[in-house]
């Protein structure tokens, strides 16, 4: 692309984001209609979205996608069970899609797919007119990342990352603490993702790809192929909102580091034998990756990515400003002026902080967790969905939007590139083009909270 080429493209795309809150995005759902959700992708997380949606009395589902007849056979017995119409089946191989989004009668599409899956089926929506929710991460690439963003703003359809962990109760009432200025100013935020998925990458027994079932069938190929923080969202997630990234503060660069990869092999031995064929793979993903990530208004965040070795479940969460901190793994919150100072933190965790974290509840949780009982990962899945259908409903953006999507998917790529270059510092690209300068806040600020 020559240089006149290149700047016509980006003024144009920097104006129509500049120009975009007065942009027509669609129409709204009239009060008597129903959201119209089509379903690609029917495997375990789509079928646990389609559950979820299936409570509600304010959706249908005209057409579900999975080029396994065994997900499509599941999915529609759970939409017949609900009462609701049978879906139309689109499973003529992989791009069938495609087909789907030529209907006129979507509103939207949840895509639970494999990880390199997400972005072209996300385009391909946009393009189509419906707006996807898309699971995570929502790109693998510095390119699908701006895929993406380009698409919206081409397009004027919104685009959400259903990134569930931004509504855990404990992060939003973390949030809801720092928007009323408890720690103080920000400074410092951890946050990862740390979770022994050996048994995850390795169904049936230490089986993978070709031979996987579920999951093994198609994540375990990237621990063989790519050494990098995989999985980002969950932990950067409710960090970005905590410190206001993409809306008057943004991600400037990283730097990550990787430690030798011996989890997979050794579990493969233990499991299958050192003569399993699978046990001369060579993994490339290193067992912990640490990323250190700076920001534009000065606050640093470490991720970990942590899945290969045997280990309890945890997200790392971590918020510290001046004023103090909130910890996840041991349950403290420390607040200068209010907390115990006696002893070494004991008087700190515990009763102390759930008793805090009730205080300090968020809206959102108050008015709606009698209708999230249930609904997977302790409730967090209601809310994600949530906040998309009702988002539709009302032609409003979503509360997590493209951008987002972006910044914090492009974590895998960079951390990767970092590794590869000895830990070299990897500049951010600005998916806002400059706006996030006067961007607002939103996340879980409207009168409905959606």
């Amino acid at each position: 692309m020559n240089r006149r080429i290149f700047l016509k493209k980006n003024i144009l795309a920097t104006t129509g984001l500049a120009l975009a809150p007065a942009l027509s995005w669609g129409k709204a759902v009239a009060p008597d209609k129903k959201v119209r959700i089509g379903m690609i992708g029917v495997g375990k997380r789509g079928t646990s979205h389609l559950r979820n949606l299936l409570y509600r009395d304010d959706i249908t589902i005209p057409a579900i996608c999975d080029i396994d007849p065994e997900r499509i056979k599941i999915a529609q017995e759970l939409i017949a069970k609900a009462g609701h119409k049978k879906a139309e089946n689109y499973t003529s191989g992989e791009h069938a899609y495609l087909d789907l989004l030529k209907r006129k009668d979507l509103d939207g599409v949840i895509i639970a797919t494999p990880w390199e899956w997400h972005t072209p089926m996300a385009v391909a929506a946009m393009k189509a007119g419906k707006r996807p929710g898309v699971e995570v991460s929502a790109a693998n690439t510095i390119e699908e990342c701006w895929d993406l963003v380009n698409t919206s703003e081409e397009t004027g359809v919104h685009c959400m990352i259903l990134e569930n962990s931004c509504y855990r109760r404990d992060v939003m009432a973390v949030l809801n603490m720092v928007r009323q200025g408890v720690f103080g100013e920000l400074v410092h935020l951890q946050c990862g993702y740390e979770h022994d998925l050996r048994k995850v990458k390795f169904e049936p027994g230490v089986e993978f790809g070709a031979k996987g079932v579920h999951e093994a069938s198609w994540r375990t190929n990237h621990s063989v192929h790519r050494n990098g923080d995989l999985y980002p969202t969950h932990g950067i997630g409710p960090m970005a909102h905590c410190i206001n990234i993409n809306r008057g503060n943004r991600f400037v660069s990283l730097t990550s580091m990787a430690t030798k990869s011996r989890g997979l092999h050794d579990y493969i031995v233990k499991n299958g034998g050192a003569d399993h064929p699978n046990a001369k793979v060579e993994f490339k993903l290193g067992d912990i990756v640490t990323t250190l990530i700076s920001t534009q208004n000065g606050e640093t965040i470490v991720v970990t990515h942590d899945t290969n070795l045997p280990r309890p479940y945890s997200l790392g969460y971590r918020v510290q400003g001046t004023n103090g901190i909130w910890m996840v793994d041991g349950n403290m919150i420390y607040i200068e002026g209010k907390s115990p100072e006696t002893g070494h933190g004991e008087n700190h965790r515990g009763e102390a902080a759930d008793a805090m974290l009730k205080e300090y509840d968020h809206p959102l949780w108050k008015k709606l967790a009698h209708k999230a009982t249930g609904t997977g990962h302790g409730g967090i899945d209601f809310f994600v969905l949530n906040s998309y259908v009702e988002s539709i409903k009302r032609n409003v953006p979503f509360p997590i939007d493209v951008y987002d999507a972006a910044a914090w998917s492009v974590i895998s790529p960079l951390s990767e590139m970092s590794i590869a270059a000895g830990g070299a510092p990897q500049l951010f690209p600005d998916f806002t083009r400059g706006n996030w300068i006067n961007r607002k806040p939103v996340f879980a600020l409207s009168d409905d909270h959606i």
